[in-house]
């Protein structure tokens, strides 16, 4: 993929707005993104062994402007899942960040599951997708594991690549693997032969503190690297939590179906518990101050406790206070591309909100109206060309009653 690989217009804009983290914690590197208002409890994205914390900006944009918190990390080098756990519990700490949402996919997933079963309390609910409970399946396909940590770099690359599948893809599947290439070539030696590491550390997940209602399965239904077999386990495992099958989507369906897979996070956090702040997102329009305590209609019960949070730091915020029920319209410019909205398709704007003129909706709307079938009467072809009559003044309400009298209509 080497020279044959371009970025795509909406990542490279998120790396203009959104600044990488790099932090050294003991002997660790770790590498992540931190966006969305820091008051909300974070959603934190746990890639696979292909990928970065680059290949959750889709998450990460959608998510940060509609006022959740999303960090998406890098793996960094550990070499064993008891070494992850304390690594990972240690990154937390470093960040100020004590109950945590967990997204992991395949790899990224089994790590979840690792540490919300050594740590149930830091871990408030999980999202889990095309993951497995057990190593000893990738441990048994992987004879050299005792020696990966001296297997040269393109050795690894070579490996990674043969697990993701090849051949004809959906154009939006195909632009997720390359995607997810191009990352592969930019880890070292290091983080490939850590990963693997991990993969093939005998391991398996118990019991966990963690309701299966926390949990939410998101599972893609062709074919990925991780056998079908391995995801029913998962979903055997944990029989109260909640699915959600995508008919297609290849191994990194937070790439090729971001809009789905926004949608169901979006979901899961809602009904977790978690109260987005798109009030503290900079660039959303806020209610002005003579609307706070104007107690208008339609609050919600929410209201008393964003009236609290305002007074929490707000480090993305322009200073000034919100009204919890203002509007939350993406009008402006946010500091990120928003998400595509169904709600900008024509089928869903009101019909009398196209005008040209200040006196009334425009007449085309009657004709498709008409066209489309939706006027089926003649007392309602009556009413249209008399609109037509009074609106251009052109012709004569008699001759067209004569010309209906004349011409009867046969109504499906």
């Amino acid at each position: 993929m080497k020279g044959g690989f371009s970025a795509p217009g909406d990542y490279i804009y998120f790396k203009s707005q959104v600044p990488l983290h790099k932090i050294p914690i003991g002997t660790k590197q770790w590498r992540y993104y931190d966006f969305g208002p820091k008051v909300v409890p974070p959603l934190i994205c746990i890639p696979g062994t292909a990928g970065t914390a680059d290949v959750y900006y889709k998450q990460i944009m959608a998510l940060s402007m509609k006022g959740y918190r999303v960090i998406s990390i890098d793996i960094p080098h550990v070499w064993n899942n008891h070494e992850w756990v304390q690594a990972f519990e240690k990154f937390l700490d470093v960040i100020d960040v004590h109950r945590i949402h967990l997204y992991g996919t395949s790899l990224g997933g089994f790590l979840a599951l690792l540490f919300a079963q050594h740590r149930p309390r830091r871990v408030k609910s999980l999202v889990l997708s095309n993951t497995f409970l057990e190593t000893k399946y990738f441990a048994a396909s992987m004879p050299w594991a005792p020696v990966v940590s001296w297997t040269p770099s393109f050795l690894l690359k070579r490996y990674v690549l043969t697990g993701i599948l090849s051949g004809p893809h959906e154009p939006f599947i195909a632009d997720s693997v390359d995607f997810v290439v191009a990352q592969v070539e930019t880890l070292s030696r290091e983080d490939l032969a850590s990963r693997f590491s991990l993969t093939s550390d005998a391991a398996s997940i118990g019991p966990l503190m963690l309701s299966d209602s926390l949990i939410t399965i998101i599972d893609t239904n062709d074919k990925c690297a991780i056998p079908q077999q391995l995801k029913d386990e998962v979903s055997e495992r944990y029989p109260g939590a909640r699915r959600a099958d995508i008919k297609s989507g290849g191994d990194f369906p937070f790439l090729s179906r971001s809009d789905e897979i926004n949608l169901h996070l979006k979901l899961h956090l809602r009904r977790v518990g978690v109260e987005p702040r798109e009030d503290l997102v900079p660039g959303i329009p806020k209610a002005s101050d003579d609307d706070d305590g104007s107690g208008g209609g339609g609050g919600s019960s929410g209201e008393p406790k964003d009236d609290r949070e305002d007074t929490d730091d707000a480090p993305n915020g322009d200073g000034s206070k919100s009204n919890p029920g203002g509007s939350s319209s993406n009008d402006s410019q946010p500091p990120l591309v928003p998400e595509s909205n169904d709600s900008q398709s024509p089928d869903n704007q009101p019909l009398g909100s196209t005008t040209t003129k200040s006196d009334g909706p425009l007449p085309p709307l009657l004709l498709e109206a008409f066209f489309e079938e939706k006027v089926i009467s003649v007392t309602s072809l009556l009413h249209l060309l008399e609109f037509f009559v009074i609106y251009y003044h052109q012709l004569s309400v008699s001759l067209l009653t004569l010309y209906i009298n004349n011409h009867p209509m046969i109504l499906m």
